[in-house]
């Protein structure tokens, strides 16, 4: 627990939140799957090729068809109740990238946040001000995505999907935190 008070900037109901609708991430794993399936899948026939044998272009375009809607099913069933969401507050900033633990931030123990990446595959970095004002919750999960620059550690949490989008979602980290945005 912290000693750090929540400062509280605005009435108790201006809560915003964010989230990765599911079937976006379904279509977005699925198009990703798809793209790196096709690439081995055509590796392998230009081998099989090379080496000799006679493969059957039926079986490769039905596997290239079917493996990726698996994949994206299976990964989607994991993850199901486990996506990224992101809540701000009068109290502060409460994330979770895509199955991983909650952390908690007040808007004065927040240094910095900035966007990074582009497309589905945008990523929100939080620096805290200090490594005691970050509370993560108990709970199922990983611990949270961070990423460490020398003593500076920053929250990693995946915002390329969320609706409303990141662009959204900085205009809102502005309108709170003007001066660290």
């Amino acid at each position: 627990m912290t000693s750090h008070v929540d400062q509280v900037l605005g009435p108790s109901d201006d809560t915003v939140s964010f989230m990765q609708p599911r079937a976006l991430f379904y279509v977005t794993v699925l198009w990703v799957v798809a793209a790196v399936w096709a690439v081995i899948l055509a590796l392998c026939l230009i081998v099989s090729v090379i080496i000799g044998a006679r493969p059957s272009l039926v079986v490769y375009a039905e596997v290239a068809m079917i493996a990726p809607v698996i994949t994206a099913a299976v990964v989607l069933l994991v993850l199901y109740r486990r996506l990224g969401w992101l809540h701000t507050s009068v109290y502060g900033i409460d994330f979770a990238a895509t199955g991983r633990r909650a952390v908690h931030l007040p808007w004065s123990g927040i240094g910095s946040v900035a966007l990074h990446g582009w497309g589905p595959f945008t990523l929100l970095v939080v620096t805290p001000a200090g490594a005691d004002y970050a509370r993560v919750a108990d709970g199922p999960g990983f611990d949270p995505r961070t990423r460490h620059r020398g003593e500076e550690m920053a929250y990693v949490v995946d915002v390329g999907l969320m609706s409303p989008g990141p662009e959204v979602l900085l205009a809102e980290l502005h309108r709170r935190i003007p001066s660290k945005v």
